[in-house]
């Protein structure tokens, strides 16, 4: 089943990832309904949730990032609890429990070789995220392929170094891209 977020995604081609709390504030003034939380610790993580949504956008926690949470199901509870619309990690026993209290999941997964590539598709038949993001996003024929085998939509992410890059994410057939590259944030 689709997760009502995914819409909010599609509608904005870059998402802000935001590493700390002065690049938060600068990305809640994007036009993007959503942004990426890659930071944080168990103090903040809370304000930068409602900070996000006094905003009107949806926070989505890289969960791996926040400083002081295990690699627990019950951590994805607690962000839960904190508000958080959605969660990112690459571990999916993580992305297994989001999915079961419905917030957005978001596996993120790093095309290092083609071994991990042509893994995902079992990898992702196990837990079935929302959203699959892939690092590099600049391997364009690697999302072609990915977009064409998968039936999960895919976020391109990581290195993105200009317009050209994010364009070429998004004709590969990635839904959208993120980046902490804050020059690219209103592309």
């Amino acid at each position: 089943m689709r997760h009502k977020l995914i819409d909010l995604l599609e509608q904005s081609p870059v998402l802000p990832a935001a590493k700390d709390e002065d690049a938060l504030r600068r990305a809640l003034k994007c036009e993007s309904r959503a942004v990426f939380l890659l930071g944080g610790d168990l103090l903040t993580i809370g304000q930068w949730v409602a900070m996000t949504h006094e905003a009107g956008k949806q926070a989505v926690v890289h969960l791996d990032l926040v400083a002081g949470l295990a690699p627990k199901e019950v951590a994805v509870d607690w962000l839960r609890q904190q508000g958080a619309d959605g969660i990112i990690s690459t571990r999916p026993h993580l992305i297994r429990r989001g999915r079961e209290l419905k917030m957005l999941t978001v596996l993120r997964v790093f095309a290092i070789d083609s071994k991990a590539v042509g893994n995902l598709q079992k990898e992702t038949e196990m837990v079935t995220p929302d959203v699959i993001e892939i690092l590099p996003g600049t391997l364009p024929k690697v999302i072609e392929k990915l977009s064409k085998n998968l039936s999960i939509p895919l976020i391109a992410g990581g290195l993105m170094a200009d317009k050209g890059d994010i364009l070429s994410a998004l004709q590969a057939g990635s839904m959208c891209v993120s980046t902490s590259d804050e020059s690219l944030w209103e592309v």
